[in-house]
């Protein structure tokens, strides 16, 4: 296959209320990306056990494309609690096996093959799996129309300014939730302007395609240069909202992908990432009506 559309990071189980389900943002994403009929892949790491095992049968299950490298680490697990409106609170496992995503001859063919690519910065509090991230986009081939999406996903201070930098350095598109914005607006010194306002200075300065943000029940926003798209977030009755941006910014990208507008292409984000809310768990199977 060519023209991959890759989620490269971390591969683990969501240890919810219910019992676990399969996460970790780069797989979701990538799981989404293929339901909307483009060559998704994730790019991982598990260990050399039974969940790691387990989690290699479920990509297969679901017919999802992997390179998923087995390494002498335990595999990823999160304990996750929801607050009273399903709002997730995590507990992620250190020193785990996708902290250490070794780069290889394989990974390396993936990468010339890559079209779009999403990763965060979760991934990279480790410098093994932030080196191999680094290889891989330096491997990608560079074209108009490639798309490099930093989904910043700060969580627990596994973090810091030189790896935000860094990535969004890296990176062409920019997805940020409003509370991540004020964190990373903070560290770099401008706390005191609205919302709209950091995301115009985000999006000059790292001279990005776009800068998505999403605000919760507030709406989202697409800012492109010199115009911005809005959108208001559907009412439904939430289950969860685990996945759910990253459903939200696979659907963009697809879209993206396959020459929709940028507002189209909001439009179906905010469609898929509200349904997502509706169903536990990170991987729900879509309707068809979004997929088609």
């Amino acid at each position: 296959m060519k023209d991959l559309v890759i989620g490269m990071g971390e591969a683990l189980w969501d240890v919810l209320p219910e019992g676990k389900k399969i996460g970790g943002a780069p797989a979701n994403f990538a799981y989404h990306v293929s339901q909307f009929g483009l060559p998704g892949h994730v790019v991982s790491a598990v260990g050399k056990d039974a969940l790691g095992k387990e989690i290699i049968e479920n990509f297969t299950s679901k017919g999802l494309n992997f390179h998923i490298a087995e390494v002498p680490y335990p595999t990823g697990t999160v304990q996750v609690e929801l607050d009273q409106v399903g709002v997730p609170q995590y507990d992620i496992k250190e020193n785990v096996a996708w902290d250490n995503i070794p780069f290889t001859p394989e990974l390396k063919d993936i990468a010339s093959r890559t079209k779009a690519i999403c990763f965060g910065s979760l991934a990279q509090r480790n410098i093994v799996s932030r080196q191999t991230i680094s290889q891989f986009l330096d491997a990608m081939p560079v074209t108009a129309d490639s798309l490099v999406v930093f989904d910043v996903n700060l969580r627990q201070g596994f973090y810091n300014k030189e790896i935000l930098c860094d990535s969004m350095d890296r990176c062409n598109i920019l997805k940020i939730n409003d509370e991540e914005l004020i964190t990373v607006s903070r560290m770099f010194g401008y706390p005191g302007i609205d919302l709209q306002d950091k995301c115009w200075i985000l999006l000059g300065k790292y001279n990005l395609k776009m800068l998505i943000l999403t605000c919760g029940i507030n709406g989202s926003y697409v800012f492109t240069p010199g115009k911005v798209s809005f959108q208001p977030t559907p009412k439904v009755d939430v289950a969860d909202t685990v996945g759910a941006g990253d459903s939200f910014t696979a659907a963009f990208i697809a879209s993206i992908l396959k020459g929709d507008s940028v507002e189209e292409a909001h439009s179906k984000a905010v469609r898929t990432s509200a349904f997502v809310c509706t169903r536990n768990g990170a991987m729900p199977k879509l309707p068809a009506e979004l997929t088609d």
